[in-house]
């Protein structure tokens, strides 16, 4: 089983956010963070990310999101690196979608 979990299907991802079981971690810079983000999301810029591996290690079901997925991609595979378990939710407007 891999310890970063990069799902094709969403549906995994969609139930841990309808349940309110999922941290959302936004990876895009303050600025695009601060133009629209998910509610109650975290953002850690995807330069940053590699300085909080214990905070992050500590959380659970750690949703990844960017702008198109891209920087999400490559935050799951460092946060793999760490074992740091986590799923890839690609942009963040996919990820926002399970709120509404």
């Amino acid at each position: 089983m891999e310890i970063c979990k990069n799902i094709p299907n969403m549906k995994d991802i969609e139930q841990l956010i309808k349940t309110g079981n999922a941290t959302i971690i936004d990876v895009r810079n303050p600025q695009e963070y601060n133009g629209g983000h998910v509610a109650g999301s975290i953002n850690i810029p995807l330069i940053d990310i590699t300085n909080k591996i214990d905070e992050l290690k500590e959380m659970k079901n750690i949703v990844l999101c960017c702008l198109s997925g891209g920087r999400s991609a490559r935050a799951a595979d460092l946060l793999k690196r760490f074992g740091v378990e986590c799923y890839d939710g690609g942009p963040w407007t996919i990820v926002n979608q399970y709120y509404n």
